[in-house]
């Protein structure tokens, strides 16, 4: 059992640098059993927007791919994966608990969890949708996406965000781990591929369609102001 660790700054906000140490620690793994869990008490709190403010359309495009590469590359995993959602998992932080293969939720009514990316005005990138239109309860998808709450535990268990609460949640997802690496590796990674492949590809044509529709979206100077008002406000509950 490996553990893959979310861990950074922001409440393990998703960088460029942490996408791409957990793309190192899921290459690494080389296909063994993997627990991803977040570093303290949060999972992860979306998105880095301190870096997305630095960033141009080239950078937010090398941005976006990291994103997705880390994506795929979780989702399509070969061995078993559990999340370990011990603490906030919000947007992007959301979609990486998403791309495992059982998801526990700590029984914890502080927590948050959900998809709000309409909420703060990004548009969802492909891969990113059709992970969604896969994990949440196809009779949910429109409040989860649409409605762009976030969730406490119960809730995101009746939604599809999460596959059970439990309150001693670190030992269970442990075992449900366990119990899904006591299956014979190859039968698992190709009933895996059979179920999997193919759900997060985009082909190259699409992919420059999406992404000329969607990089004025996410540089818009009104993203930028209500990202550094977001900013700005977390900045001063810190302070008070």
């Amino acid at each position: 059992m490996i553990d893959v660790v979310l861990s950074g700054p922001g409440k393990n906000a998703l960088s460029s640098a942490l996408m791409q140490s957990l793309r190192g620690q899921l290459a690494r793994a080389e296909g063994q059993p993997v627990l991803v869990r977040g570093e303290g008490d949060a999972f992860s709190a979306g998105l880095n927007f301190f870096e997305l403010a630095t960033l141009d359309a080239a950078g937010l495009d090398e941005f976006l791919a990291v994103l997705e590469d880390l994506l795929h590359e979780l989702y399509n995993y070969p061995g078993p994966t559990v999340a370990l959602v011990s603490g906030h998992a919000i947007a992007g932080g959301c979609l990486v608990a998403m791309c495992c293969d059982h998801r526990v939720c700590a029984a914890d009514s502080r927590l948050k969890i959900g998809l709000n990316e309409v909420a703060l005005g990004l548009h969802f990138p492909g891969p990113a949708l059709a992970l969604a239109r896969k994990r949440v309860n196809p009779q949910c998808l429109d409040e989860v996406i649409l409605g762009a709450r976030l969730y406490g535990p119960q809730d995101a268990l009746r939604v599809g965000l999460v596959d059970e609460v439990a309150a001693a949640a670190e030992a269970v997802a442990r075992q449900r781990l366990t119990e899904l690496a006591s299956h014979p590796a190859d039968a698992y990674s190709a009933a895996k591929r059979a179920i999997r492949g193919g759900v997060l590809d985009v082909d190259p044509a699409q992919r420059r369609a999406e992404r000329e529709a969607l990089l004025p979206a996410w540089t818009d100077p009104a993203l930028r102001a209500r990202i550094g008002a977001f900013l700005a406000a977390k900045a001063r509950s810190k302070e008070s």
